[in-house]
């Protein structure tokens, strides 16, 4: 128990905390009991989530007790950020949001065993807190000077929307989280995103004067590339952990897609690797990068930790398929879908000839060149070199959801979806 807090700040998990010395102190007397809050103002968690729950795991593996608050009250308020005011969502939009990241939040730490987590809801006692009781027994602990010295606030005062008062309580509603989980189940660690420190401290000071007792607060730093930009985002957007949302295999493509430069430090953060392991993965990125082993691993541990081992080993023989010549048979619709979506195609029918098929593709500009690929043997139907330079699309090329893979070369690959 006394070494997770090493751990954690080897894997460079540690950002801001209250008194270091004391809070060790408490893991190494531990078991404790501590909660992160994950606000339901989407229907998906993203990867940035996934920094906190490792933390979370961290620490559960360490003996230590998770308690996962999911904010359906928070949720319908909104934390304040850069950009200006949010949506509110419709209570019944917040509640079923709220249900989906229970569920994925479920997935991701062990809810059985000795210090199984558990999933608790703002909602419970936040709905049950009359406008008096929030301005007797809560408003009364906080001072403005506090409140509106806090980054996030003083830049949107200093913005041309301004803040409302509605985002500006969202803290008051944070600390008093803490507060009843601290009362109700002995909590005395809440952890979270750097850009959270305001919010964690506020519920720690609220702690202190209603309660008169000492807890503690540690966030996880926002990561970054190493050339300091978001680290994050597809041309589609967020990255997703609902696989209806994003698929495993654009989710595998993007951990796999890690530049040199970061991905020993997204291994260290993204997953559970002993710490030997990575640094003999950082080794081969020095000695063989063109391998790209450190990135195929990250890819493998996070999909796997999200989506599950099943899946990333369809997601795996997709990218076989498409990148090294695998056969494809044995993939499913929906996997080789989501691997060619955003390849070339085109339509062709049963009995067309291969050299028209090339041209339809743009593969060659007319059936001379095409034959002329197909006799120097630089086509290939579903990874197998193409022999006859009359050979037809037939039956038995098409794969799932009607299609079928032509490549020319060894990078050039496209699709033919069959009418």
């Amino acid at each position: 128990m006394s070494d997770v807090l090493k751990e954690l700040e080897w894997r460079g998990l540690v950002a801001q905390h209250s008194d270091i010395d004391k809070l060790r102190a408490a893991l190494a007397e531990g078991p404790i009991t501590f909660y992160c809050g994950f606000d339901p103002t989407a229907p998906s968690l993203h990867h940035g989530h996934l920094v906190a729950v490792k933390v979370m795991r961290h620490l559960q593996l360490a003996g230590h007790n998770p308690l996962v608050l999911v904010g359906g009250a928070t949720g319908l308020i909104g934390d304040p950020r850069d950009k200006g005011e949010r949506t509110l969502n419709t209570k019944e939009t917040v509640a079923q949001w709220s249900v989906s990241l229970k569920n994925q939040l479920e997935s991701l730490l062990d809810f059985e065993g000795p210090n199984a987590a558990r999933t608790v809801n703002n909602l419970d006692w936040t709905s049950e807190l009359s406008a008096i009781d929030l301005l007797r027994d809560l408003g009364k602990h906080f001072r403005m000077g506090t409140m509106l010295n806090k980054d996030i606030v003083k830049r949107r005062l200093e913005s041309e929307e301004g803040i409302s008062y509605t985002e500006f309580s969202y803290q008051i509603l944070q600390a008093n989280d803490y507060l009843e989980l601290f009362r109700r189940y002995e909590c005395i660690l809440e952890v979270g995103g750097n850009d959270q420190w305001g919010n964690l401290v506020g519920g720690m000071d609220l702690i202190h004067k209603v309660e008169g007792e000492s807890v503690h607060v540690l966030t996880n730093p926002l990561i970054t590339k190493s050339d300091g930009s978001k680290f994050g985002k597809t041309e589609g957007g967020a990255i997703w952990l609902n696989p209806d949302m994003l698929s495993p295999y654009k989710f595998y493509q993007f951990w796999l897609n890690t530049a040199d430069e970061d991905v020993v430090r997204m291994l260290k953060v993204f997953t559970f690797l002993p710490q030997e392991e990575i640094m003999l993965l950082e080794e081969q990125v020095k000695e063989r990068p063109h391998l790209r082993e450190a990135q195929r691993r990250l890819a493998e541990e996070v999909t796997t930790w999200v989506h599950g081992a099943e899946a990333t080993e369809r997601v795996k023989q997709a990218s076989a398929v498409l990148f090294g010549g695998a056969e494809p048979f044995g993939l499913d619709e929906l996997t080789l879908g989501d691997a060619i979506a955003e390849l070339p195609s085109a339509q062709a029918s049963l009995g067309d000839d291969v050299q028209d098929v090339l041209v339809k593709l743009g593969l060659e500009k007319g059936r001379g060149a095409a034959r002329r690929t197909i006799s120097s043997g630089g086509i290939y139907i579903n990874n197998v070199k193409v022999e006859d330079e009359d050979r037809q699309l037939l039956r038995e090329d098409v794969l799932a959801g009607e299609v079928v893979l032509v490549r020319k070369g060894r990078k050039n690959m496209s699709v033919v979806h069959v009418r």
